[in-house]
């Protein structure tokens, strides 16, 4: 981590935190103005009142309340700009708690956590403090499972090379990454997915109210009322039939209530929000992009004449359905539909807005989804400046060369690098002493292949490779629950990792301690005939071992299996460990200081 990119969003926190200062300090104001505004006009009220004059009365009273609703209008504004800028100074600030190895404010992908799957238990994909858990910026449940399934699952050559063409594009400008995380920030503190709300909405039956001759009367009603008020001025009986009119207005909303409800079903009191998607709608719109993955959505294309842009879309529906949702308040609702039939023209609009646009918006969700994933990358790259991008091969051989790779879990004033050239052998049969560094190896390579496969940086100085079906056999856990043995639960994961090298030409496996849960001699023997087996089908991998018989098998199998080794130093009784990868078996091993270390005697 470099301390630019801490000290660039310190300096951003700052200055946030400045303006919203400034803009409480604004919003104060006006609030005092208001009372200001209350009590002088109050006085001023009061005195035109004794002089008995109606009109001047009239004009006092719309003045002072124009000027009270002006204020209310402006203080709304602006509290709506210092919530944007909070939400602002939370992405940043967010940025500071990861690095700082704190929670953060996104999911840590815990649901996304499979026992049975390839790699991802053995890894630390998902789950706290995982590679997930660092990686992820997406506010949506959408994006939350766009970016664990890219983490899941390898995608092909022409995809990542797409991806990583995004991904450096929204890299080169953090600013407005973290200005798109923040205008999406208000659907991670709902938790609610708007896209299968709004999708299941569009999917049920278009109801319509009346026929068209109650549909004629709700479009000229308003015209209808407003032209008996003002001959009432002139003729008196006119004023009974605006109140005959009112009353029967209202009796028609209260008669329609029911299927009105049913229409708004599911989909009411999400106006503001659907509003606020529009405005993050418009961040990709208004922006001109270069990398061909985002010019192919549908959101980054612009509107048309016949075809407004999506933003404006989800706009025009949050609008319609936050007037829809004045008539939960009683008095407003009977007011408006009493004068303008207020349901009827609001259902009206809903169903000429899913003829129009109801399937054309639904997509851009996945867009956003896309992009959050493809951000959460970015971000990645940004706050890790010497990583590098892997350079992905196509052809039928297995390919991974890694320099200066290190793993991206373990923070980098403790990590150690190494390198890796499979160049004259196919399988890497390492050993070394407890605690050397074997596993933490296997897991840095694995966890690089699958930043590489998704697309986004690994943590090397070099990387190239070819696209592989990483499989893995680390972990392994009994369970009560399914009661299944420590060597059940091995036998059942090398029956997957034989499985998936025998299905799939192009995979890589990862192998960490064969067999911990039987005695010594049928460990060697069926990790012996293991490695034979995984030799005979041309398979390519890693498999690390404390079982040192295993080495002989590089004699036997020389040009495709190769030993190498993590070792220690003893000094003084003191055991050093350097965790660099050395070729060859290793000759040093420490558990016999360990067991006397906790007092033990052992005879050598």
């Amino acid at each position: 981590m470099q301390q630019s990119i801490i000290t660039r969003y310190q300096e951003k926190i700052q200055e946030t935190k400045q303006q919203i200062k400034h803009l409480e300090n604004v919003i104060n104001r006006y609030s005092i103005g208001r009372l200001v505004l209350i009590v002088v006009g109050g006085g001023a009220l009061f005195q035109i009142v004794q002089y008995e004059n109606v009109w001047w009365t009239l004009v006092v009273i719309l003045l002072v309340l124009l000027m009270f609703f002006l204020l209310v209008a402006r203080q709304s504004k602006l509290t709506k700009s210092r919530e944007d800028l909070l939400d602002d100074n939370a992405v940043v600030q967010n940025e500071l708690d990861l690095i700082a190895n704190k929670k953060g404010l996104y999911d840590m992908g815990v649901k996304f956590e499979q026992d049975q799957h390839p790699y991802s238990g053995d890894l630390d994909i998902f789950g706290n403090q995982s590679l997930y858990h660092k990686i992820n910026r997406s506010a949506t449940p959408l994006g939350e499972s766009t970016l664990a399934s890219w983490l899941s699952t390898a995608a092909t050559v022409e995809v990542i090379k797409k991806r990583q063409e995004a991904i450096k594009e929204l890299a080169n400008d953090i600013e407005w990454c973290q200005h798109f995380q923040a205008r999406l920030l208000f659907n991670l503190k709902k938790g609610q997915d708007y896209k299968s709300i709004l999708a299941n909405y569009l999917h049920k039956p278009i109801y319509n109210i009346g026929n068209r001759w109650l549909k004629g009367y709700v479009s000229y009603c308003p015209y209808l009322i407003g032209l008996c008020i003002a001959a009432s001025f002139f003729v008196s009986l006119m004023a009974q039939v605006v109140i005959t009119l009112i009353i029967i207005n209202i009796l028609l909303a209260m008669g329609f209530a029911s299927k009105v409800s049913l229409i708004a079903g599911g989909i009411g009191k999400t106006g503001s929000v659907l509003q606020k998607f529009g405005r993050a709608f418009q961040c990709v719109e208004d922006r001109q992009w270069e990398s061909m993955l985002i010019k192919e959505m549908r959101l980054a294309k612009n509107g048309t004449v016949h075809e407004p842009k999506f933003s404006e879309s989800i706009a025009e529906l949050g609008n319609i359905i936050n007037r829809l949702d004045a008539r939960l308040n009683v008095m407003i609702g009977t007011v408006l539909n009493g004068l303008f039939l207020w349901d009827f023209k609001q259902v009206d609009a809903i169903n000429v807005w899913r003829l129009n646009h109801g399937s054309k918006v639904i997509s851009a969700f996945d867009d956003v989804a896309q992009l959050e994933a493809l951000m959460s990358l970015a971000v990645l790259y940004v706050n890790h400046e010497r990583w590098t991008w892997p350079v992905i091969l196509t052809g039928e051989k297995q390919h991974l060369v890694l320099k200066g790779m290190g793993h991206p879990l373990i923070s980098s004033s403790s990590v150690v690098t190494n390198d890796y050239n499979p160049g004259g052998h196919r399988i890497a049969l390492i050993t070394g002493s407890n605690m050397a560094g074997k596993s933490t190896f296997l897991r840095t390579v694995g966890i690089n292949m699958v930043l590489a496969f998704c697309g986004g940086p690994v943590y090397a100085e070099f990387c190239e490779l070819t696209v592989m079906h990483v499989i893995t056999y680390m972990r392994i856990k009994d369970s009560l629950k399914e009661s299944t043995s420590t060597f059940k639960a091995e036998l059942n994961r090398l029956e997957m990792v034989l499985k998936v090298t025998a299905r799939e030409v192009h995979t890589f496996f990862l192998i960490d301690e064969m067999l911990r849960g039987t005695n010594s001699v049928d460990k060697y023997l069926g990790s012996k005939a293991v490695i034979e087996t995984l030799i005979q089908r041309g398979a390519v991998g890693m498999v690390a071992t404390h079982d040192l018989q295993l080495a002989a098998l590089e004699e036997a199998h020389n040009g495709y299996l190769k030993n190498f080794h993590f070792d220690i130093q003893v000094v003084d009784g003191e055991m050093l460990f350097d965790y660099k990868l050395k070729e060859g078996a290793c000759n040093i091993f420490n558990a016999s200081i360990l067991l006397k270390k906790i007092g033990l005697q052992i005879d050598v």
